[in-house]
């Protein structure tokens, strides 16, 4: 799908970093998957059905009524101070002990990878990233001209015995989704995360714990994270973006409080602060407990509509396509049979009404063009045995 370039018919000259930019292969996607004939599988968007609208309207207006004139005023970069304090006490366990200055809030979890490219990476240092990766962190890190340096990976995600000292050098940081990685659904082992954990206590770059998915496991049993087993040396990154709406552009950074200083610096010169009236409104909803009935409910709708999609695979997909069996999270991740290109599959997809990611545009380099992604949070059952139903037929017609 090619995206356009307006640049030429600008009267004025472009920085050289514009220059490079690109647009979001997601993004590009989900405006065509906008025509309701359409079923898509493209977007990793959380179901609208679990919005907590009521709470939310509630809390807003509480807020208005009692404090508005904070609510609606500038406040401090670091972010509300009762919401950071929730965050450090939820992050406490294990013999970790959270301090809210640790805790930064930020418009998203997407503006977190875009302050820690800022502070951490310099043109052409070595950046590590999973292969495949999250395409917005790409996205993100791209912006200050890395070296992507991809670790290799299996089914359990992460090889931490592949980050030897020849592969490390020079690294600003390492990049990980542990829990139900996008694209993947992958989660990394326990073992595996200790191992990490152990790597990043004597590493000379930080590791980035990016987890908007942790709390989706279908079990109810998450793992622990590595924040909680080396504290002063993993920066974690969290949302409520998953578990309560994306709308709101409320995420989190815990950091040692030398880099968060930094960190701070750098969101000062990008917004000033995450917006104050929606911050509170989190906090509002979450402070006594909400998540801990909300957050099951959330489970038991994707764990369903995963349990459908496996099923709709089984059905239809002929010999040779393979995929993972995800134990939380928002997607599934499809191999094909190495001849078929997905970016040229979802052009004709497409045009049978049903839409997917590829999976090239999530590998920092050497693309595996046979790969893609679906995501089934936002398709009812019967829609996703459906879609997968026409995509099984234009797989069988290339093979």
């Amino acid at each position: 799908m090619t995206q356009p370039d307006f640049s030429a018919a600008l009267p004025w000259q472009l920085s050289e970093r514009a220059r490079k930019l690109t647009s979001s292969a997601i993004r590009e996607i989900l405006k065509i998957t906008e025509r309701p004939e359409v079923i898509s599988f493209a977007g990793g968007l959380p179901a609208p059905a679990t919005f907590p609208v009521e709470q939310m309207r509630v809390a807003a207006e509480r807020i208005l009524r009692e404090d508005a004139s904070a609510a609606l005023q500038y406040s401090a970069t670091e972010g509300y101070l009762p919401l950071r304090e929730w965050i450090a006490r939820r992050y406490s366990s294990g013999g970790a002990q959270i301090r809210a200055s640790q805790v930064l809030i930020t418009t998203g979890s997407q503006q977190a990878l875009d302050l820690l490219g800022k502070v951490l990476i310099c043109p052409g240092s070595p950046v590590l990233v999973e292969t495949p990766t999250y395409l917005g962190a790409l996205q993100s890190f791209s912006m200050y001209e890395p070296r992507y340096v991809q670790v290799p990976t299996d089914d359990d995600g992460l090889i931490v015995s592949a980050l030897t000292p020849e592969l490390t050098a020079g690294a600003r940081l390492l990049y990980a989704q542990p829990n139900f990685q996008n694209p993947t659904g992958r989660r990394l082992p326990l073992a595996r995360r200790k191992a990490l954990a152990e790597l990043a206590q004597h590493a000379a770059f930080p590791v980035i714990e990016d987890d908007p998915y942790g709390a989706l496991d279908y079990a109810g049993e998450p793992l622990p994270t590595m924040l909680s087993m080396a504290p002063e040396r993993i920066v974690h990154l969290g949302s409520f973006s998953k578990v309560l709406a994306p709308g709101l552009r409320i995420g989190y950074i815990i950091a040692p409080e030398a880099l968060q200083f930094k960190l701070v610096q750098a969101k000062q010169a990008t917004d000033l602060h995450t917006p104050s009236f929606t911050q509170r409104i989190v906090h509002e909803v979450v402070k006594d407990g909400f998540l801990d009935t909300h957050v099951p409910a959330i489970r038991a709708l994707y764990r369903d509509q995963c349990a459908a999609m496996l099923a709709a695979l089984e059905r239809y997909m002929p010999a040779g396509v393979s995929w993972n069996r995800p134990e939380g999270g928002m997607f599934v991740w499809v191999s094909l049979p190495g001849s078929i290109d997905s970016m040229a599959l979802l052009e004709e997809a497409v045009a049978h009404n049903v839409a997917f990611v590829p999976g090239g545009p999530f590998y920092a380099s050497e693309a595996q063009a046979s790969t893609l992604r679906l995501s089934f949070v936002t398709v009812p059952p019967a829609q996703i045995d459906d879609g997968v139903a026409r995509l099984a037929k234009l797989i069988q017609a290339r093979l």
